[in-house]
């Protein structure tokens, strides 16, 4: 008796990224491919970290600049929640501190937003079988990190997960109080986060800390 072919189970991926608009073109985009099926859509780190644990995609495309907690920490907070998932970063940010950040985060592929939809297609592929996948854009930024050794830590590298993401809310325009209230934490904790990075990043004022945090593209300056 002959066997059946049997057909490859698709490849599920979770899309994550704070604009509507962009998440539907990468929707519509992966369902043209064949083989690719959408199970999911967050909206922000948070919404991407529990979507991963409740979904268990193959594949997760996280955005670097969103709001609460940014593609990057989530990263690593999903690689370790959710080790199955392979994530890949879709992003606009060419500068060498986000590639190897990304890297170091544990995000298997790191994709420009302007790349062709052909290599969007081969990078969800290519990590989907556990293979790394960079653009040949910002590969080069790796290539460099580990030529020095791959020791330059920069600032944001100096802090702690926690202290990036309340970093970010500050520079969101949370005040002490509401960023207590969304990490459930005290508001004396949020006091000693914030004295703890202007001390690392020898910044003085909550104005130096929001700048610091913009340079670094901890969140987006987009209006």
């Amino acid at each position: 008796m002959a066997r059946r072919a049997t057909t490859p189970a698709a490849i599920r991926v979770l899309i994550a990224d704070d604009h509507n608009l962009f998440r539907a073109g990468v929707r519509g985009l992966l369902r043209s491919f064949g083989g690719i099926e959408v199970v999911g859509e967050a909206t922000d780190g948070n919404d991407a970290l529990a979507q991963a644990a409740a979904l268990r995609p193959d594949v997760l495309l996280m955005d670097v600049g969103m709001p609460g907690l940014n593609g990057i920490d989530a990263t690593e907070r999903v690689r370790a929640a959710t080790p199955t998932t392979r994530v890949v970063i879709l992003s606009m940010h060419t500068r060498e501190e986000h590639v190897t950040r990304a890297i170091k985060a544990g995000a298997a592929g790191y994709v420009l937003k302007d790349a062709q939809p052909d290599e969007l297609e081969r990078a969800v592929r290519q990590v989907a079988r556990g293979e790394p996948y960079l653009s040949p854009a910002v590969s080069k930024y790796v290539v460099q990190s580990y030529a020095r050794g791959g020791d330059g830590r920069t600032g944001l590298e100096r802090l702690t997960s926690r202290q990036r993401e309340v970093l970010q809310l500050i520079a969101e325009g949370y005040t002490t109080k509401a960023i207590a209230a969304r990490l459930m934490v005290s508001v004396k904790t949020v006091e000693t986060h914030r004295a703890q990075l202007m001390e690392r990043l020898e910044i003085r004022d909550v104005a130096g800390l929001v700048r610091f945090a913009l340079r670094r593209g901890l969140v987006d300056n987009e209006s």
